[in-house]
C-alpha cells in the first residue's frame, strides 16, 4: 500500500505545516524519548503523536544499533502502533521500517522541491542502505536528473545498489568525487564524524542530511553547516538530537512547515541544508494512509 512514496506527499506537507503552526495546527508530539542499551551499543526510541487534522493516534518504537557484527540485521528496525483516538483501542500493528524509509524519503523530496536550484542536473547519494534506495526511488520519480552518483564506505554495497536500481548510477570511489558539481546531495550514512565537507559543495546546491540522528554524531562539517541556509523538520528536535546542528552552532533559518505555510521563504538560490531527523507525526500520517488503503481494499 506504500509502493509509491509520492502518494504520501500531500498528507505529509499538510502535517509539516500543521506541526509548524503550533497549537493551532493540532499536532501533539513530544521530542522522541531515546533509551540507550549500553551493554549492546544500541538505542530504543519511542515516538508518539496525535494529528487532529487526520484524527490519528500512533506511536513508533524504533531500535537502532550503530555497528552490528551481523550485517544481515538492519541497523534500524521499527514498528508503528495505530490506535483508535476515540477510545484508545489498538487498531493495527504496522511495519515501521517500510513506513520510516518511505516517509523520510518523501519529506526529503518535499524539501528538495522547495529548496533545490532551478536547473538541478546531478543527484549524489552518500550511503547505500535502506534510505538510499527509498530516496533514489522517489527522487527519480519526481525529478529529472541527467546523472545520479553514489558513494558508500564499502564500495561493494554501492556497486550492488547501482546494479539493482532501475536507472543508470555512477559509482564513485570517494565522497568528494561523488559530491563535486552535484546539485542535490543526500547523506544517508551511519557516520559519526563528518563525511561531507563545505569546500567540496557547489554553491547553490541543496543537501538533505538524513543520517547522524544523535547529539554527538556528525555527517556535515562546520563550514557547510555555517555557510548554508539551514532548514529543519523540528527546531526542538534539531537542537536536542542533531550533532550537526548542536556541535556546529549553526543557526536554524526555518522549519520546513514554515516554508510550506508561506511564513518563511525557501531561498533556492542559496546553498541550503535540510537536516531531517524524522518526526512522529510523519509516521502517524503514513500509518493512517496505509491503514485506510488496506481497509478500503478489504
Amino acid at each position: 500500500h506504500l509502493h509509491r512514496a509520492s502518494l504520501l506527499l500531500p498528507a505529509l506537507e499538510a502535517a509539516l505545516a500543521n506541526f509548524s503552526a503550533g497549537a493551532a495546527g493540532g499536532v501533539v508530539q513530544p521530542v522522541r524519548t531515546v533509551l540507550p542499551v549500553p551493554r549492546h551499543g544500541g538505542y530504543l526510541g519511542v515516538m508518539p503523536a496525535y494529528s487532529a487534522a487526520d484524527d490519528a493516534l500512533t506511536t513508533k518504537l524504533v531500535t537502532f544499533y550503530e555497528h552490528l557484527k551481523d550485517s544481515s540485521v538492519p541497523s534500524h528496525q521499527a514498528t508503528v502502533l495505530l490506535f483508535d483516538p476515540s477510545n484508545g483501542t489498538l487498531k493495527a500493528v504496522l511495519d515501521g521500517s517500510v513506513i520510516t524509509a518511505k516517509r523520510t524519503a518523501a519529506v526529503s523530496a518535499i524539501a528538495t522541491k522547495l529548496l533545490m536550484p532551478a536547473f538541478a542536473e546531478v543527484l549524489c547519494i552518500l550511503g547505500a542502505g535502506v534510505q538510499a534506495y527509498s530516496h533514489y526511488d522517489i527522487f527519480t520519480e519526481l525529478f529529472t536528473f541527467k546523472e545520479v552518483r553514489i558513494w558508500n564506505r564499502t564500495q561493494e554495497k554501492a556497486v550492488k545498489f547501482a546494479s539493482s536500481v532501475s536507472g543508470p548510477v555512477r559509482v564513485c570511489s570517494s565522497a568528494q568525487e561523488a559530491v563535486t558539481g552535484a546539485d542535490v546531495i543526500v547523506t544517508v550514512t551511519m557516520a559519526t564524524t563528518p563525511i561531507l565537507f563545505g569546500d567540496w559543495v557547489k554553491p547553490g546546491a541543496h543537501i538533505n542530511a538524513v543520517g547522524a540522528s544523535r547529539p554527538d554524531w556528525r555527517e556535515l562539517d562546520d563550514e557547510l553547516m555555517k555557510n548554508s541556509v539551514l532548514f529543519v523538520d523540528s527546531r526542538d528536535a534539531a537542537l536536542t538530537e542533531s550533532g550537526d546542528v548542536i556541535l556546529s552552532g549553526a543557526e536554524i533559518f526555518a522549519e520546513l512547515g514554515e516554508v510550506l505555510k508561506g511564513t518563511k521563504p525557501a531561498l533556492p538560490e542559496k546553498t541550503t541544508v535540510f537536516k531531517s531527523l524524522g518526526m512522529a507525526v510523519e509516521d502517524t500520517v503514513a500509518a493512517k494512509f496505509v491503514y485506510d488503503a488496506w481497509s478500503a481494499g478489504n
